[in-house]
């Protein structure tokens, strides 16, 4: 680890910078660009921490180092940057740095922005050409030993646990044929596989996807690929200990849009969404498509399993995507506040040869869901994810939709109680991560970082200790952070015993 004593790189003050950012929401509120890399030992924590409570709980965040090329650039292309918080004997201690990419380089070393609009490379300063554009700034993935900084567009950035520092961009020795990696990798809880896709697999705007398995060992046994049904965006996808379910949405891209300067992503409301389902271990031939309704989008799913010749998809649906920039550029003028959706259970019956399936409503909308890691793919009986409780007042701006989650639920499955946890006025909730029992009988928790709105309009953030069935209760502990986190994508927990 850093020596907490000594400053980072650019650690002189604790205080954001204020360059000169695009006077729009994606650098607004949570998502005020921050850019500042240190590390902290011993913070000050409220409450007493558990006992036991030995790991990291590691975080992806997007924040920009320079200013964008454009305008119109939005939170999603910020350069990734990767924090942790070690909690170890009794305390917590703090890092955050920069995933130094290709990108990331390059724009360092000119001191500006090269890259164009949002993975748009026809709108790149031609000094920059053929440079990989990913800015691995989605979900921290732990596997096999080794530490991944991930975002679909390109291949992940293997990350040093106990540093941050950044060690390159992994193609698996070379065996990855794949140029794109999903941020939403599934490893199953048994055997220990990790199992991967990438769409636009061989470049921009290709229809082709790959579907890959990685063993316990951290090395890829098998990769295919298959023709999705359109240029449609598929950021996550499921497991059972059987299948493996790929869900292609309605925003779709197109390469003469890119190619005039267009936007990457523009959903259509009239087409319909397709669902591709295929043993795990099979081949792509084996793939059945299923049609779903028109017009939907969902980014998450919470968890699939199987029951019988029945497949289980647990996801968060709208009626439209939830993203402004991206149903804006598709015509599609909605405020946010209306748009319908849900917590919902798509059921696909594999034995018959029907392309619909039922739809069952499990909760209320929300996104950002959290499971046990060792339910994934298994029949699971809770979940977490977050929410807006509308008598919370208004939401802090921030994220992608341009307002934050004020309140976390406890659901039961597939129709049980449903716990609430509403957070004061003027505080946000990030995406938590489960920490599990460490013996029999014991307390699971949660973690999660909370910012709240100080007066001078800034922002305080904390990390949030929680009992994960007894959100009633509240935080037992709260860990203060010495400087505002940027809006938070994904994490993810490493017990002690697996780290270096």
């Amino acid at each position: 680890m850093h020596d907490p004593s000594a400053p980072a790189d650019n650690q002189t003050s604790l205080v954001p910078r204020r360059p000169r950012f695009p006077d729009s929401i994606h650098f607004q509120g949570l998502n005020t660009p921050i850019g500042i890399e240190a590390s902290r030992a011993c913070l000050p924590v409220i409450g007493v921490l558990p006992e036991g409570l030995e790991g990291t709980f590691f975080r992806a965040v997007p924040d920009p180092a320079h200013p964008p090329m454009f305008a119109d650039d939005n939170i999603l292309s910020g350069d990734g940057m990767i924090s942790a918080f070690r909690f170890h004997d009794g305390v917590v201690d703090f890092d955050i740095r920069y995933v130094r990419t290709a990108r990331y380089e390059a724009e360092n070393n000119a001191q500006r922005a090269l890259f164009g609009g949002y993975r748009n490379p026809y709108t790149d300063d031609a000094s920059v050409a053929g440079i990989d554009r990913t800015v691995a700034n989605t979900t921290p993935v732990w596997h096999a030993g080794r530490l991944y900084m991930t975002k679909e567009d390109g291949r992940p950035y293997v990350i040093a646990p106990d540093t941050l520092d950044t060690q390159g961009s992994w193609s698996y020795d070379g065996a990855l044929r794949s140029e794109t990696v999903t941020a939403h990798a599934r490893v199953d809880p048994e055997t220990g596989e990790m199992f991967l896709f990438g769409y636009e697999a061989a470049g921009p705007c290709s229809l082709d996807v790959s579907y890959a398995v990685v063993d316990a060992q951290g090395q890829l046994v098998r990769e295919q690929w298959f023709q999705q049904p359109y240029h449609g965006m598929i950021h996550d996808f499921a497991i059972t200990q059987t299948h493996a379910v790929f869900p292609f949405f309605p925003t779709t891209t197109d390469l003469a849009r890119l190619q005039a300067g267009g936007p990457k992503w523009a959903h259509e409301q009239n087409l319909e969404c397709r669902i591709g389902i295929m043993p795990r271990s099979g081949d792509v031939s084996g793939i059945r498509w299923f049609t779903g309704p028109k017009g939907a989008s969902a980014f998450h799913i919470m968890n699939a399993h199987d029951e019988g010749d029945l497949v289980h998809l647990d996801l968060f649906i709208s009626e439209t995507n939830a993203f402004g920039f991206m149903r804006e550029a598709g015509g599609i003028h909605v405020d946010q506040r209306a748009i319908r959706g849900a917590f919902e259970r798509w059921t696909f019956d594999m034995a018959s040869d029907r392309e619909d399936f039922a739809v069952t409503v499990l909760g209320p909308p929300g996104d950002m869901p959290r499971i046990r890691d060792a339910d994934c793919g298994r029949a699971y009986g809770k979940g977490w994810y977050l929410t807006m409780n509308p008598q919370g007042g208004p939401p802090l701006p921030g994220g992608p939709v341009g307002a934050a989650f004020n309140a976390l639920v406890r659901i039961e499955l597939p129709h049980g109680r449903i716990d609430l946890m509403p957070l004061p006025p003027g505080h946000a909730i990030s995406e938590p991560v489960h920490v599990p029992a460490t013996q029999p009988g014991g307390s699971e928790w949660l973690l999660c970082v909370v910012d709240r709105a100080a007066e001078d309009g800034s922002f305080k953030s904390e990390v949030w200790v929680l009992d994960a069935n007894k959100l009633v209760e509240g935080p037992i502990a709260r860990v203060q952070v010495p400087l505002p986190l940027r809006a938070q994508v994904h994490g993810c927990w490493v017990p002690a015993d697996q780290l270096p």
